[in-house]
């Protein structure tokens, strides 16, 4: 799904290329810090020639003649502003689709309620589920490893050195944490940095790519459903109902990146995927339908939303970069809004990060 067979391959394709134009590099660790940052603009994987990523919030603003090969769709009772590439059917671009307010909502939702159990993480595998991760950073809790007291109990009577000790872990306070069980602990603040995906509704299981229908979980919050039904409705169908039943929620720190994939473990392909951006800005790069066409780049900022269905169900897809320290700007409103809520931790993670929640009806 995130990677071609051959990897010396890919290193040749258009679309790989495209993504080492767009790729936020890393410099030397020196004096112990390191910040991401661009190669020079010329230098073959700097990042610094944008004038080819294609911004709809500024074709909206300048409500002039469109660049040849796209086109403003209207979409009778949506209200909403809808863009499309000619040659990419079933792509369509809602720029400013969210309010602050309903970015803000969001963003709370994704780190605080979408990480919680029975909805699974990348933590999952490594910690067992986990119960308000968020409320445990606030707090500047400490997740540590502890011995199961009914394994201890059974390992004192039968007193048998080498076997395996099955643990689990809890939330504690830092002043709990004993002197050289460090190696054994983490914060909490580093887990939610570590977060990397959620899964709501039917779990996807990432091993055997495709839905266990056998894990538990809970089906996606109404709110959620509700949004991705009004907004799937461009995509759909004539007389069809989107019908959420997943979502894979994303979370992009600042040197992250998503390489080119499909989404193809849906059942029906004509019904889209309602994919929302939150947080900082980001390149995303549309291709074809294989990694040898040369894709379009465009600017994802927050608030934005994009429906894949059909035909571009059929394109890769994938995100080589997302912008934090120097372009503040574009979520000053999400700052203010948040600053004023006195939510100081999660100010500060937005401020370099960005969430992506793509809701998808699976059958």
């Amino acid at each position: 799904m995130y990677g071609a067979s051959d990897p010396a391959a890919a290193e040749r394709t258009a679309f790989r290329r495209a993504e080492k134009q767009y790729k936020l590099y890393k410099p030397p660790n020196i004096k112990g810090k390191s910040r991401p940052r661009n190669k020079p603009p010329g230098v073959e994987g700097g990042g610094g020639d944008l004038s080819a990523v294609v911004d709809f919030h500024a074709l909206l603003a300048a409500d002039g003649e469109l660049p040849a090969g796209i086109c403003r769709r209207d979409c009778a009772g949506f209200g909403r502003p809808v863009f499309c590439f000619l040659d990419r059917p079933g792509f369509y671009f809602l720029p400013g689709a969210l309010s602050t307010e309903e970015q803000c909502y969001w963003i709370r939702e994704s780190l605080k309620t979408f990480p919680q159990p029975p909805n699974r993480t990348n933590l999952t595998a490594v910690y067992g589920s986990m119960s308000d991760l968020l409320i445990a950073a606030k707090s500047q809790k400490i997740l540590v490893e502890v011995e199961k007291p009914d394994v201890q109990e059974r390992n004192e009577h039968s007193n048998c050195e080498g076997k395996t000790q099955s643990k689990n872990f809890k939330f504690v306070e830092a002043s709990e944490v004993h002197k050289g069980e460090e190696c054994r602990s983490t914060a909490a603040t580093a887990l939610v940095r570590k977060l990397r995906w959620s899964t709501l509704g039917l779990q996807f299981d990432w091993s055997k790519r495709n839905y266990d229908v056998s894990l538990p979980h809970n089906k996606i919050p109404d709110s959620l459903a509700s949004l991705a039904k009004n907004m799937a409705i461009p995509a759909m169908p004539s007389g069809e109902e989107f019908k959420p039943e997943a979502a894979i929620v994303n979370y992009y720190g600042p040197s992250d990146m998503l390489g080119g994939h499909v989404d193809d473990m849906e059942a029906d392909w004509t019904k889209p995927i309602v994919s929302i951006s939150l947080g900082c800005k980001c390149i995303f790069l549309l291709g074809g339908k294989t990694r040898d066409e040369v894709p379009t780049a465009m600017f994802l900022r927050s608030g934005d939303i994009v429906l894949m269905a059909g035909e571009a169900r059929e394109r890769f897809h994938g995100v080589p970069r997302i912008f934090t320290e120097s372009d503040q700007q574009e979520i000053s409103g999400l700052v203010s809004q948040i600053s004023g809520e006195d939510d100081c931790f999660i100010l500060d993670y937005i401020k370099n990060s960005r969430i992506n929640i793509n809701i998808r009806q699976v059958y």
